[in-house]
Order: structure tokens, then sequence, then C-alpha cells
């Protein structure tokens, strides 16, 4: 009787080792590679941040003095930043960076308005026409961009090369194609109905669309307005071409005369810039962050 037991304990515990493994392995199949690549992501996307900010903190001016992560910890670059033009070339470009951000929501929410809510002969030419526009790289208007305003400056300074009313219109141009059409699905989602019941109200289009409809499509504005900014923000081949004075440009055009000769390079002090400059993107970023997800996703529900 006792080696029966003994067989029947020993048969239990190899069954219960084999489920525990077969539990294992079907985690793993299921749930553990995802924590795995989850790791793998996370290190790709944090390392660039952590040695730039590693580099930021070595005063000796070079990437390569900077192999070893943290090797020093000197603020001399950030004092350094207070030294150069670079607070004339970061208020530039949150400037242009508000102003654009701005301009784009109104635009592009006046223009889905429209095209939503109004039924006009050669609409769906129109929207048609946007899609098609935002194929086109926009490399290929840099040219044209130049001349143009070459030649309004002739005319209007203020709106020529070298202009920083004239490098936000040029943003506003070429983003409100792409903005138009994000909103205009968005703008789709909101009920017909309740246009419909404030006209019987007597209340005028402007009042629909500034009472009713903005506050409804908060969302996607926030969404709208983030990508402008982040767009101005980064921009360096526009602001490059349009701006020429030092007085005048941006952050991206700016620093990168800092490492544009590599016998002088300030790659510390860039680093430095990179930080600061990035502390106005994240607020941005997570103030919005609770609308990024249902502006991008919410307009794709109806069209």
């Amino acid at each position: 009787m006792s080696e029966t037991r003994v067989v029947v304990t020993g048969s239990s515990k190899d069954a219960e080792a084999a489920r525990a493994g077969a539990r294992r392995r079907r985690w793993w199949g299921d749930v553990g590679w995802k924590y795995i690549l989850a790791v793998v992501v996370l290190f790709f996307a944090a390392f660039p941040l952590v040695y730039v900010l590693s580099a930021s903190l070595n005063p000796n001016g070079s990437l390569a003095a900077s192999s070893a992560l943290f090797s020093a910890f000197d603020p001399a670059n950030y004092i350094a930043l207070g030294e150069s033009r670079y607070w004339v070339w970061f208020g530039n470009t949150l400037l242009i960076g508000g102003v654009t951000a701005v301009g784009s929501v109104l635009m592009g929410a006046c223009g889905a308005y429209a095209f939503s809510r109004f039924r006009f002969s050669g609409r769906r030419a129109s929207l048609t026409t946007l899609l098609v526009l935002q194929m086109f790289p926009q490399a290929l208007a840099f040219i044209a961009i130049f001349l143009m305003l070459q030649t309004i400056g002739d005319v209007v300074p203020a709106l020529g090369i070298n202009s920083k009313i004239a490098l936000i219109c040029v943003y506003l141009g070429g983003a409100l194609g792409a903005n138009t059409f994000l909103m205009y699905g968005f703008f789709n989602t909101i009920p017909v109905e309740i246009d419909e019941s404030a006209k019987i109200d007597g209340a005028s289009h402007a009042q629909i669309f500034w009472r009713l409809i903005m506050p409804l499509v908060v969302p996607i504005l926030a969404v709208v307005a983030l990508l402008a900014f982040l767009a101005a923000f980064g921009d360096f081949i526009l602001s490059k071409i349009i701006l020429t004075s030092e007085d005048n440009w941006t952050l991206a055009v700016g620093m990168y005369q800092w490492v544009s000769n590599q016998l002088t390079s300030r790659w510390g002090l860039f680093a430095a810039g990179v930080v600061v400059a990035a502390v106005p993107v994240l607020a941005l970023f997570f103030s919005l962050q609770k609308y990024i997800v249902g502006g991008l996703t919410q307009g794709s529900v109806k069209g």
C-alpha cells in the first residue's frame, strides 16, 4: 500500500510540474514576448535622449568625449546659452510656432465647417483637390516659395524674404489642406440636428460655429494645434530659406550654425540647447495628451 502511495504522489508532482511548464510556455507565447519587445523599444527610444542629456552636461564640447554616459556634471553649456543668441532664437521659434498653431486651428476649423455643413457647387472637387495636393512633397515648392516671396517683398517688404510673418503665412498655407481634411472627418461626427435646432431658435451660422460646434470639437483642435506647433518648431529648410538675418533665426537654423563646421563644432552647447528646447514641446504634449487619441481616431468613425 505504501509503495502505491509513493507512486501516486510522484506522478501527481510530475503532472503538476508539467502543467506549470505549460502555463509558463503559454504565458511567454501570449504575453511574455510583449514585455521583451517593450524593453527593446524603450531602450532604443530612451538611449538617444539619455545620450543627449549626458553630452549637454559634458563641458568638453565634443561627442567623442561624451562616450561614457554622465562622466561629467558641469552646467557650463547651459550657462553658455545665455551668452549666445539662443534665447532670441528661442523666442522667435515660440512666436512663429504659437501663431502658426492658432492660425492653423482657426483656418482649418472654418474650412472644415464649410465643407461639413454647407452644400455648394464644387464641394466634392475641392475636397479631392485638397487630398491630392497633400500627396506632393513639400520639397517641390521650395524654389517657388522663395521666388514668390522675393517678388512680393519688392512690393510689401513685411511679406518678403527675412520676414517672420512671411514664414508664418507659408506654414499656414502649407498645412491648410491637411488640417481641413483632418477636421472635416471630425466635424461630420457632430449631429446636424444640433445646427437645425439652433437655427429654429434664431441662431446664425457664426453663433452655431463658435458657441455650439467649436466646444464639441476641442479634441481635434488640440491635435491640429499640437501638430502645427511641432511642424513649425522643428522645421529647418523653410526657415533657412526665408529667414536670412541672425536676429530672425529660429532654433533649428541658429543651432545648426554651431555644428555646421566640423572644425569648430560645439556639440555640448548644441545638446544643451536641444534639452532646453524640448521643455515647451513636452509641456504642450502632456497638457494636450488627453485629447490626442480621441482627436486622431474619432474623426475616422464617420466621413
